[in-house]
């Protein structure tokens, strides 16, 4: 492999020179720029990367921990992250959790021996359980800024890219008692993350001031059947017109089993659900649905980060973007 070094004896200039040349340095004329660029694209140069991360102290690299790979929202969140990482010049070295504090802390020892220069995650359904934080307060001691998305540690001081899940889940119950619904329901299968707990209060909210009825939620385990548990409580709450799911399964089960049952959507029962575009395509009729805008967040994240980077010397202030989800109305809610 050609070296700076060969590239300069060919040329008859300096080490420095080449290494501006290639870095379009101002202070190289635009002959010699030329000039250095042809013989390195003759003989197919690339710098070291290892060398230039233990010159200039960076890697150009951010460290990305996801939950869960299988989940349509967190990869396109992911896709979101590559591409605004690339566009300002950085890679990504993914890992994933399998929502495990253990493995949450393992991938985090593993990237922070020099191999990046911060991380962006989504935190471990196990750490939120558990509510175990030092790991990451660690991680930033150690000059590594996190930024937080979607699932976030609110007692971390570090950047985070949330949704406005409260809001959403208040104004879509809202708009339901709109519909002149009068039996809302709320299904959740993500009651232990943070995401769950804010939309089910939003849910709660809208409910009690609506004073027509008491709030009536159904929240499934991991262990459960869930088509089983919503058939069940479908047939008990007979009166139910409505249902807010937190999260696309919820969502997807809850329509085909109204129809399953019977029930006409939307004369008789309206369905929303946390999806994206192509988990409504899933449902006989389309499922109306919260839009999370993955790649925005994705993108968002990447921003914060690489910001963070570039200004660690002025030591600013956290920052928490809040990114507005959307009410995709189709077939499963009147119009």
């Amino acid at each position: 492999m050609v070296t700076l070094k060969q590239l300069a004896r060919e040329l008859n200039v300096s080490i420095s020179t080449v290494s501006k040349a290639l870095n379009n340095s101002e202070e190289i004329g635009e002959d010699t720029v030329r000039r250095v660029k042809e013989l390195a694209e003759l003989y197919n140069y690339r710098p070291n990367k290892v060398a230039l991360s233990l010159k200039q102290n960076k890697t150009k690299t951010i460290g990305v921990i996801i939950p869960n790979i299988l989940n349509h929202f967190l990869a396109k969140v992911l896709f979101g992250i590559e591409r605004e990482a690339n566009e300002l010049g950085y890679n990504i070295i993914t890992c994933i959790s399998n929502e495990s504090l253990e493995q949450e802390k393992k991938s985090l020892q593993l990237l922070a021996n020099g191999s990046v220069d911060g991380f962006i995650l989504s935190v471990a359904e196990e750490t939120q359980i558990k509510n175990e934080i030092d790991h990451f307060k660690k991680t930033i001691s150690q000059g590594l800024p996190i930024v937080m998305f979607d699932r976030v540690a609110h007692d971390v001081l570090c950047d985070k890219v949330i949704v406005d899940d409260f809001d959403a889940t208040y104004n879509a119950t809202k708009g339901l008692f709109l519909e002149r619904r009068k039996n809302i329901a709320f299904i959740s299968s993500i009651n232990d993350l943070s995401v769950g707990k804010l939309r089910e209060r939003g849910y709660n909210k809208a409910i009690l001031e609506s004073n027509n009825q008491e709030p009536l939620v159904l929240k499934i385990e991991k262990q459960d059947d869930h088509q089983k548990k919503i058939k069940s409580f479908l047939k008990k709450n007979k009166t139910v017109d409505a249902v807010i799911a937190a999260d696309s399964s919820s969502g997807i089960i809850a329509i085909n089993t109204a129809v399953n049952l019977g029930l006409k959507v939307p004369k008789d029962i309206s369905v929303i659900g946390f999806a994206s575009k192509s988990d409504s395509n899933h449902t006989l009729p389309r499922l109306t649905t919260i839009r999370q805008h993955a790649k925005i967040i994705g993108a968002h994240a990447a921003q914060l980060l690489i910001n963070r980077l570039a200004n660690m010397h002025l030591n600013e202030d956290v920052k928490t973007k809040i990114v507005k989800t959307s009410l995709v109305k189709s077939q499963s809610t009147l119009k």
